[in-house]
């Protein structure tokens, strides 16, 4: 049976004197983001995270706070292990880098992306990200437009980074979607979802083939993206 810190009235010996580590905040947000990378930051649950470490959930409440004040707290963490590129970079590659990190990141706590799309990043982790991204873009020619261009890019990554983790969730879904899709094939009176059918078939079934195509889709989109801000970007010059 868990134990709570000591001297709590009807429980157990203390945590010391049972050899176990004391619970703090800190270990709490690290078990915390242990079962996100498992299991997904939706799918834990107060208890258990006070399962693992040894502890009754009053303990977390304590600590922490909430589920909400815990998933706060993780997500903070999780955007804190983003490298901040150099200032001096061209604004398309520092965007570039910045959100191919993210993903990469963000891909090993499922769920991190949904609500970082949902919420935004929390100010307390991103303010270093956003001073930098927003200046760069500034510098660049974007002036006022600057703040709107950042969240464009930032939120358009997320959606992609999520709808990735929500078909990982439910593979057996999108197995079957592309199998139905695959009545299309070949369908001469339906070119357009004729060849959606094709791409869907090629990049169901395989699973590392399944993790290339949505590597190649994420950069696509992200390109596309920076492609259209190029143009954008010269228009508010001309």
């Amino acid at each position: 049976m868990p134990l709570t810190s000591a001297g709590s009235p009807g429980r157990s010996r203390s945590r010391t004197a049972a050899g176990l580590p004391a619970v703090t905040a800190e270990r709490l947000t690290g078990a915390a983001i242990r079962l996100t990378a498992e299991h997904g930051l939706d799918n834990w649950t107060v208890r258990q995270l006070a399962a693992a470490v040894d502890a009754y959930p009053a303990v977390v409440y304590h600590h922490v706070g909430d589920r909400e004040a815990v998933v706060k707290a993780v997500v903070e963490q999780v955007v804190a292990k983003l490298p901040l590129h150099d200032a001096d970079l061209p604004w398309r590659e520092w965007f570039f880098r910045t959100l191919t990190d993210m993903r990469g990141v963000f891909r090993c706590y499922p769920g991190s992306a949904r609500r970082v799309q949902s919420f935004g990043l929390s100010i307390a982790a991103s303010v270093k990200f956003i001073d930098r991204g927003v200046l760069i873009l500034q510098n660049a020619g974007f002036a006022e437009e600057s703040p709107l261009v950042y969240n464009v890019l930032t939120c358009t990554a997320c959606q992609f980074i999520a709808m990735e983790d929500d078909h990982d969730a439910d593979q057996a879904a999108r197995v079957d979607a592309a199998a139905r899709f695959r009545h299309y094939e070949g369908r001469s009176d339906l070119p357009g979802a004729s060849a959606m059918a094709g791409e869907a078939s090629a990049n169901s079934v395989d699973a590392d083939q399944v993790r290339r195509y949505y590597g190649e889709m994420y950069d696509y989109a992200v390109n596309r993206c920076l492609d259209g801000l190029v143009t954008r970007l010269a228009e508010i010059k001309n």
